[in-house]
């Protein structure tokens, strides 16, 4: 039986998770409804890869995927601040429904840690900064209410004993196979895809509003070390670099990397995102031992030589 299943393992954090543990000898599990993850992203057939695929809500399928695993990565959940304004009960019928199937199930399966993928949007409208775990959070979306009620109850069940929880409140990821065709999609995707084209990226707003971007890597080793480390039940913890960055800057270091000759566009600011967000990463060093390894600059080059190869495969 595979001791990891990993939910939305087809998707852009789940598949780098479930690349990172089969290269580590683990046995992975996944449950995936392809709403948008991409089979692509898939290992192919192997004795240690297991797919079922399904929706997070059915109950029946998600206690058949929990069944005898060990420790479940959950990365699947309803994306975009936008998408939840235009359809909140949906982004709450996943994110936070889904999450209690998901903790249910584990729970009478004997699963030994659930390791539930946060946002750092529960901290919403909070002005401090560094963004610290012990602050009030603040929603400012459904969005935000739905991924912020699935954490409390992570926190429920393990503090009533049923299920070891890690929160892992992720702040902007980003990293090769995040989809820029989606237009839920991450900012540095979306820039990076339209410079390439020699296409003018739109910056919403000023520019100036700031965002800790974190390579894909860091996030992977944070889950990791989420699933074995001793830890308090149900603790918060945030996964960023610890670093502030403009919109403006961002665009700017990108076309310098892509050596783009295109100025961005502007449209209006997006109802429901903060202003600046930047992690305290004390936790993330102190409780988990993981310091982010990977540079935005060395991310970003990353992450466009990945999609540099996309465009010529798909050209």
């Amino acid at each position: 039986m595979p001791r990891f299943l990993v939910t939305g393992g087809a998707g852009f954090v789940g598949s780098h998770l479930v690349e990172a543990l089969i290269a580590a000898g683990e046995s992975v599990r996944v449950i995936d409804d392809f709403s948008s993850g991409k089979p692509e992203n898939l290992p192919a057939e192997s004795a240690h890869f297991e797919l079922v695929e399904a929706d997070i809500r059915d109950r029946d399928a998600v206690r058949a995927a929990v069944e005898g695993c060990e420790v479940v990565l959950h990365e699947a959940g309803r994306p975009s601040v936008s998408r939840s304004i235009e359809d909140p009960i949906t982004s709450h019928d996943v994110n936070a429904t889904g999450t209690l199937n998901l903790l249910v199930a584990g729970q009478e399966a004997g699963v030994r840690r659930l390791v539930y993928a946060g946002s750092s949007s529960a901290y919403g409208g909070s002005q401090l900064l560094p963004k610290s775990e012990a602050h009030r959070e603040s929603p400012l979306s459904p969005y935000a209410v739905s991924k912020l009620a699935g954490e409390h109850y992570c926190r429920v069940f393990a503090h009533l004993g049923q299920i070891e929880t890690v929160v892992l409140r992720y702040f902007n990821i980003f990293g090769p196979r995040q989809d820029a065709s989606s237009p839920y999609s991450g900012v540095i995707s979306l820039f990076a895809t339209a410079l390439l084209r020699g296409e003018s990226p739109r910056i919403l707003g000023d520019g100036e509003q700031t965002r800790d971007f974190t390579y894909i890597e860091n996030v992977v080793k944070a889950n990791l070390a989420a699933a074995i480390r001793p830890v308090e039940p149900g603790v918060i913890v945030n996964v960023g670099c610890g670093e502030r960055t403009s919109i403006r800057q961002l665009f700017d270091t990108l076309r310098d990397v892509i050596g783009a000759d295109v100025d961005p566009t502007t449209g209006p600011s997006r109802a429901g995102d903060p202003r600046d967000s930047l992690a305290d990463i004390t936790r993330l060093r102190n409780v988990l031992g993981v310091e982010p390894s990977v540079s935005l600059e060395e991310g970003i080059r990353r992450t466009v030589a990945w999609y540099r190869e996309q465009e010529v495969v798909s050209s």
